[in-house]
């Protein structure tokens, strides 16, 4: 397996991720004398790990940027043939007991959203999983506008979360950042504030980003 050194630079970062773009998953994944799942039913993250490789994103499993020395989050997205993003977009893992004193500014959700680095690829299941191509990658930073929208609905989130109402929160609260549950399985369990300020138990939740909101990142960058 060959794993590239860290990039030393934003140019550095930069000029592998064009080099990407227009090769198959397949072309890429053999490159690093790998082979390609069936399907990403059992390797979710296959692609993900993949451009980790490829782009020397040394994070790993970490709560901080994937690129930490240059200031950086590393997302792959996938899109149908329009280039419209076909999932929701995680960020990061939710709080959901120590929540008093946490502050946007300090958030994870906008450590991880300061800059981002975003890999399209094809995403529709009827083309083979070794066949789908990388698209050309976009390097955004959050507008203030952006940025405002995120901390509205990221500190809505919170103040629900503090008040004990994590079960009532769904995907449909947040214009651009939703809460949802995220875990391997139902059967994951993490402590939670109850409605009457005691500890409970409830599904690890994370913070997404809706696909409205990712398309209108793509768009305006594909539109320069």
């Amino acid at each position: 397996m060959n794993i590239h050194n860290s990039p030393t630079s934003l140019e550095e970062l930069m000029d592998r991720a064009v080099g990407m773009a227009g090769l198959s998953l397949a072309q890429l994944a053999a490159e690093h004398s790998l082979g390609v799942p069936k399907d990403l039913r059992r390797d979710k993250g296959w692609i993900g790990q993949l451009m980790e490789l490829e782009l020397g994103a040394s994070a790993g499993s970490k709560p901080q940027q994937d690129f930490l020395h240059l200031g950086v989050e590393l997302k792959t997205i996938p899109v149908d043939d329009t280039g419209k993003p076909l999932e929701t977009t995680y960020v990061c893992v939710a709080p959901l007991l120590d929540t008093t004193g946490l502050r946007w500014h300090d958030s994870l959700v906008r450590h991880k959203l300061q800059r981002v680095l975003w890999i399209p690829v094809q995403g529709s299941r009827d083309i083979p999983l070794g066949e789908r191509r990388i698209g050309m990658p976009v390097l955004w930073q959050p507008t203030p506008a952006e940025e405002q929208s995120l901390r509205q609905d990221w500190e809505e989130i919170i103040e629900l979360i503090a008040l004990g109402k994590v079960a009532s929160i769904s995907a449909r609260h947040g214009e651009v950042l939703q809460l949802r549950p995220k875990a391997a399985n139902s059967r994951a369990k993490t402590e939670c504030i109850r409605e009457d300020g005691t500890i409970g138990l409830t599904n690890p939740r994370g913070f997404y980003l809706k696909t409205a909101f990712t398309q209108q990142i793509l768009r305006a960058a594909f539109a320069d």
